[in-house]
């Protein structure tokens, strides 16, 4: 959600119609459309994240997303995107959510080199391991005795989403659908919280087939404090770190 400055200038300006199919790859420019004051060299370096400060951007994000993962298998419910996908997998089929999560992302990275760039895309699937392997390994370090399925569906959606937005503003995201929208973002201008939703909303459909309706009832809750996180805090032109 980029390699050399160079290229931002491959990047159609707002309202030209363009064939993405035949745009070059999008391996630079900020995570949103940039405001008009923006643009110049030193405003760019103002702007851009140090090395230290993506490091420790990275983990408080990992930390942050896999504290809200596992606030919600705590509380029985299922998350949204392709995390939820995995969880529904690892209930199917028994298998560890982190190899899952970790699977069900592979066929994304490919969008993701050639769309995003090769540090997005590293930055990503380093991400997403991380975040797999705390969240299975949480409830070996930090029990909790109670926890209703309304509070972990309202504070696991918000841990998960502000992970997510941490993600994407140090230059990745959490999996596959967090690739898939910052690509629509950056290309067409789309709310990354909108298509998070509309995705949510076709996997709690299908999860009303595998959980009961209760605990979908919860998890679309949960799904829909995570995507107004992202709407209210991720908007084009917006947030110009990078």
């Amino acid at each position: 959600m980029k390699t050399s400055d160079s290229s931002i200038s491959s990047l159609p300006p707002d309202g030209d119609d363009h064939d993405p199919a035949h745009s070059p790859p999008l391996t630079s420019g900020p995570l949103t459309p940039p405001p008009d004051s923006a643009g110049t060299a030193a405003q760019a370096a103002l702007g851009r994240h140090t090395p230290v400060e993506d490091v420790q951007g990275l983990l408080l994000a990992t930390l942050t997303a896999s504290l809200g993962l596992a606030v919600f298998a705590q509380g029985g419910l299922v998350i949204g995107g392709m995390a939820g996908v995995a969880l529904m997998l690892h209930h199917a089929l028994g298998w560890a959510f982190g190899l899952l999560f970790v699977l069900v992302n592979l066929p994304f990275y490919w969008l993701s080199v050639r769309r995003m760039g090769w540090e997005f895309t590293l930055k990503t699937f380093a991400a997403v391991a991380a975040v797999g392997f705390l969240a299975d390994r949480l409830p070996e370090w930090a029990g909790y005795a109670h926890m209703t399925p309304l509070y972990s569906a309202i504070v696991g959606g918000a841990l998960t989403g502000l992970g997510i937005l941490f993600f994407i503003r140090h230059r990745a995201s959490l999996g596959g659908l967090g690739i898939l929208a910052v690509y629509l973002q950056r290309t067409r201008g789309w709310s990354a919280g909108r298509i998070q939703m509309a995705f949510d909303t076709s996997l709690m459909a299908v999860a009303l087939l595998l959980f009961e309706p209760r605990q979908v009832l919860y998890s679309a809750i949960g799904a829909l404090v995570l995507s107004l996180v992202l709407m209210f805090n991720h908007r084009p032109g917006r947030y110009m770190g990078v």
